[in-house]
């Protein structure tokens, strides 16, 4: 069974900073080498939301994924880390994060299915 990890970070204020973010983003500005790095750490999804300058990110990613083990990854790739330094231009930590820390893992706190509607109808 997959699994699914929500997280979140700011932009840095500006719309011109943000349409160039989105840009290296959409498929013209991705990185083959980050698309390549996606899928050779076990994430099967990854979506980008974003609203005003924060970021909201999902991940389902196989079961024998690891956050620790995709650090690894990326701390020897040199072109992962070019990426990297190149974003940290567009990117600001959220208020809470630790120091060092970009994207921060959401807690979920609701959840609702497709029967949920079902019972509650009286």
């Amino acid at each position: 069974m997959n699994r699914r990890y929500c997280l979140a970070l700011d932009l840095k204020d500006g719309l011109e900073s943000i349409k160039q973010y989105e840009w290296y983003h959409s498929p013209e500005g991705v990185w083959p080498e980050v698309l390549d790095s996606i899928k050779e750490s076990g994430i099967e999804l990854m979506q980008i939301y974003r609203t005003g300058n924060r970021l909201f990110m999902i991940l389902e990613v196989a079961e024998n994924f690891s956050f620790g083990e995709k650090e690894k990854l990326d701390a020897a790739n040199p072109r992962i880390q070019e990426w990297e330094v190149l974003m940290w231009e567009f990117q600001k930590p959220l208020p809470w994060a630790r120091e060092g820390q970009k994207w921060v893992l959401m807690d979920k706190i609701f959840e609702a299915g497709s029967d949920f509607a079902d019972e509650k109808t009286p």
